[in-house]
């Protein structure tokens, strides 16, 4: 006996199959979406850690130029906890951009990290210090999984009063302020630490 199929039944199955089919797709869709943006998550914090490593070892570059770089081009007498040579002053840049007195900043009302270019690549208007220059340390920067350019830092003088001490008598420490870069170059940290210098 052959059972009759009705044409209102045989169109339901075809809009229940559709509308199963429908939301199987939806479902796939939103999984490839979740898991392309899993994989942009991940790429953006590899990058981020890597600009946060980089500004990292710019402070380290930082700390050896002022405590004792060993390198011919030396400026670690520059620093100390009782004067300010080769600092800019008063009436000068807040920053220094040429020899030894590149990224020096005197001690300003604004701090000099808010008013410096860390981005700028000329190097005889820069104000910022590119990893290695003072320290003849090495900073490889590559495509792939490197940094896309090498960190670059800045040095302020701040002064101080040591307790009990006269007005008159200056000792100072240094703000090192640092940006590293990520692997893209849009990708960046910036970092800052206070050094007091033992003479």
């Amino acid at each position: 006996m052959m059972r009759h199929v009705d044409k209102a039944q045989a169109g339901a199955t075809l809009v229940v199959v559709l509308v199963m089919l429908v939301i199987v797709m939806l479902l796939g869709s939103s999984a490839a979406q979740i898991a392309l943006q899993g994989e942009k998550m991940s790429r953006n914090d590899r990058d981020r850690q890597v600009a946060f490593q980089a500004a990292e070892a710019a402070l380290r570059d930082a700390e050896i130029d002022l405590q004792n770089s060993k390198s011919s081009g030396s400026r670690s007498s520059f620093f100390s906890s009782t004067s300010q040579q080769g600092f800019p002053g008063p009436e000068d840049a807040v920053c220094g951009t040429a020899g030894n007195s590149q990224g020096l900043c005197r001690d300003d009302p604004k701090p000099a990290w808010l008013q410096v270019d860390f981005l700028e690549t000329d190097e005889s208007s820069a104000q910022s210090v590119p990893y290695g220059k003072f320290t003849g340390e090495d900073f490889p920067t590559v495509d792939g999984t490197l940094p896309a350019r090498k960190p670059r830092y800045i040095i302020e003088s701040k002064k101080y009063n040591l307790p009990g001490a006269s007005a008159d008598s200056a000792n100072y420490f240094y703000r090192i302020t640092a940006v590293g870069f990520g692997m893209r170059d849009s990708t960046r940290v910036m970092l800052q630490t206070f050094y007091r210098k033992e003479d």
